[in-house]
């Protein structure tokens, strides 16, 4: 690291400046979302259902439940998303982007934890808290085409 960049500002006078390299080295996602296992499940769940819901489980509804569970199963794709940022930062690959109006997405909650490989683990999780499952992904709302 230079010396520029060191966080101490001591020296030569120089200023504290990153480079892109320093800067996109100081963005760590390890550990960030650990949904792999029932008990971080849990603990997500409860931590979004208090501090995003910003509610307790004696006045929670449904819909919050649904909304925390979806808190969660989003950390875990977001962390996911950034490694992959990082990795196309890195090697600058070739990208083709293609984009169709005519798919009907339906519902994404459970798909997304089948496709992170982390429904078990939320769905036993819910199971021990006592929530069915089933009854939170109805809250979804289809993601109708608009028509």
């Amino acid at each position: 690291m230079s010396e520029a960049a060191n966080g101490n500002g001591e020296g030569n006078g120089t200023t504290w400046v990153l480079l892109d390299k320093e800067k996109k080295k100081q963005i760590s996602v390890r550990g960030i979302a650990q949904v792999e296992n029932v008990a971080n499940v849990k603990k997500s769940f409860n931590r979004h259902l208090h501090y995003t819901i910003i509610k307790d489980r004696h006045v929670s509804t449904p819909r919050d439940y649904y909304f925390s569970l979806a808190n969660v199963v989003k950390d875990h794709l977001v962390s996911r998303w950034i490694r992959t940022q990082q990795h196309y930062y890195e090697t600058d690959p070739k990208r083709v982007y293609y984009l169709s109006l005519e798919f009907y997405m339906g519902r994404s909650l459970t798909n997304t934890m089948i496709n992170l490989g982390i429904q078990g683990a939320c769905d036993e999780a819910m199971y021990q808290m006592g929530m069915d499952i089933e009854k939170m992904e109805e809250k979804e709302e289809d993601a109708g085409l608009g028509n």
